[in-house]
């Protein structure tokens, strides 16, 4: 076995837990891939959430996403996520495949439910759930679902990102995390929230699409998309910065966070501008698109947010405080989610 490659990382470090940090991901999985296909032209890459393939005719758009950090919803959310991902490049997406990987003990019912979950979700969404596999395990001590999603497309096209484009999110901050924390977690958080706003969290794993606005903002033109995951809002920003290779400077007060939002993260001390936010879209865009783009959406009832620009490379990430104070945005590590499970768990 040929150990070159592991000549800057620590062999016997143990993982944090999570999605792998950046710098490990480029050095151990990334550049761990030799073969290169010329029917591919969008490869895997930090902040990349799709591989792009040349078809006769058409370009196949695929990614692919593990669901495990949710229990009671992991049905749902396997579709919405990966399907978001296909909807990151402005494309629909048209079927997705499930591995189903269930711990011992698990009882038909509770399969029953997640299929349910996974096939009301996918018909909502006009996607065809097309195959997959299904097993129990002792490899996992809770329900485990790796989902692969494919679009097509005739034309595969992006605008080119540069200085003064703008940084747009749809919805909130926090969306995916807070719905997973009040499902799963309620008694701890009915200390901060009443009956009402419960109800109101539970709600927001309906709303972890951005399948609409992806279609939406592919018609009008963008420069990139990012659905905003593990690592959240900055996590995202983060990402998308280092794909294209350019700064930013994004707003903290301009950046939506629901009062919910707002009190689990007190009561969790977590950060919610780094917690799982699927139901976000990150978006650069050139300045004359982007108001088409916010009216567009808002036309159809989807917020759509201003949250900062594009800056020279050489300037790097910045997020500008609420009190003024800039601060660099740091790549990011363990979503804040996990601090919450582990804690309670």
């Amino acid at each position: 076995m040929d150990n070159t490659i592991y000549s800057d990382i620590e062999k016997d470090k143990i993982l944090d837990l999570g999605k792998v940090e950046s710098g490990l991901l480029q050095s151990i999985v990334f550049d761990n891939i030799k073969y290169k296909s010329e029917d591919v032209i969008v490869r895997p890459g930090i902040g990349e959430d799709c591989a792009v393939l040349s078809t006769e005719g058409n370009h196949a758009v695929m990614s692919t996403d593990p669901i495990t950090a949710s229990v009671k919803d992991i049905g749902r959310i396997a579709i919405h996520i990966t399907c978001n991902d296909i909807s990151s490049n402005g494309v629909r997406p048209v079927g997705i495949m499930l591995a189903i990987m269930l711990p011992y003990g698990t009882s038909q019912g509770e399969l029953e439910t997640i299929m349910r979950q996974a096939g009301e979700t996918a018909e909502k969404l006009k996607v065809d759930i097309i195959g997959g596999h299904t097993e129990v395990t002792k490899a996992v001590n809770k329900p485990v679902i790796v989902s692969t999603a494919i679009g097509k497309t005739e034309v595969y096209r992006e605008d080119i990102p540069e200085v003064g484009d703008v940084i747009l999110m749809t919805k909130y901050a926090g969306i995916e995390g807070t719905g997973i924390i009040i499902g799963d977690f309620e008694r701890k958080c009915r200390e901060v929230l009443s009956d009402d706003e419960i109800r109101q969290g539970r709600l927001l794993l309906d709303r972890v699409s951005v399948v609409e606005e992806g279609i939406i903002i592919g018609r009008e033109g963008f420069c990139k998309m990012h659905d905003v995951t593990e690592g959240g809002v900055l996590g995202a920003v983060w990402e998308t910065c280092s794909l294209i290779g350019l700064g930013c400077t994004v707003k903290e007060k301009s950046i939506p966070v629901l009062e919910i939002t707002e009190k689990i993260s007190r009561i969790f001390k977590i950060d919610c501008l780094r917690l799982i936010s699927s139901g976000s879209m990150l978006v650069v865009a050139k300045r004359e698109k982007a108001d088409v783009i916010i009216e567009k959406l808002r036309a159809r009832g989807i917020l759509c947010t201003e949250i900062g620009s594009i800056t020279e490379g050489t300037q790097g990430m910045k997020i500008e405080r609420e009190n003024g104070d800039l601060e660099k945005i740091e790549p990011p590590e363990k979503d804040e989610i996990y601090k919450v499970i582990h804690k309670e768990i």
